[in-house]
């Protein structure tokens, strides 16, 4: 019997919730044979956005996105060198523009089967909604999501396998 998905994508954004799941994504890529896939979306939207609000001026914007780059860079290395320790060989690619677009779009290039991203924050306010790209993702992807949850249990058992 051959597995439910041959290729997984692996949201990565920096956070904690994404190291857990790309914890969780190697670990069922590794039991699967499943194609691992980790994805770094740079948000240059809300760049854009941050500048046309005047929070921004131009040289503000070419220095931080450069350190949108270098988090970028980082937190790839970071899923590979991770894979690395689990035998699972993992393709990272960063684009930018907006993250669920962007995700959605990898999504369908790519084929991808079931898309891993972290647990889902707090909504604190009506805007939050309306920001949170992990929510989009989680509405507007064309594939199966699963959202890595009980960071507790998943770093064991990714220490223990």
């Amino acid at each position: 019997m051959s597995a439910p998905f041959d290729d997984i994508l692996v949201y990565l954004d920096g956070s904690e919730g994404s190291m857990v799941a790309s914890m969780y994504a190697i670990m069922l890529a590794k039991q699967t044979g499943a194609r691992l896939h980790g994805l770094y979306v740079m948000n240059t939207k809300a760049l854009g956005d941050l500048e046309k609000a005047h929070v921004f001026i131009s040289s503000e914007r070419a220095e931080y996105r450069e350190e949108l780059e270098k988090d970028a860079r980082r937190h790839t290395r970071h899923l590979e060198k991770t894979a690395a320790t689990k035998g699972v060989s993992v393709t990272c690619e960063i684009l930018e523009g907006s993250p669920s677009a962007e995700v959605g779009r990898f999504i369908r290039a790519n084929r991808i089967d079931v898309l891993v991203i972290g647990q889902l924050n707090m909504i604190r306010s009506r805007r939050e909604e309306l920001t949170n790209e992990n929510e989009r993702m989680l509405r507007s992807v064309p594939c199966p999501v699963l959202v890595a949850k009980d960071n507790n249990a998943i770093w064991e058992m990714f220490e223990e396998n």
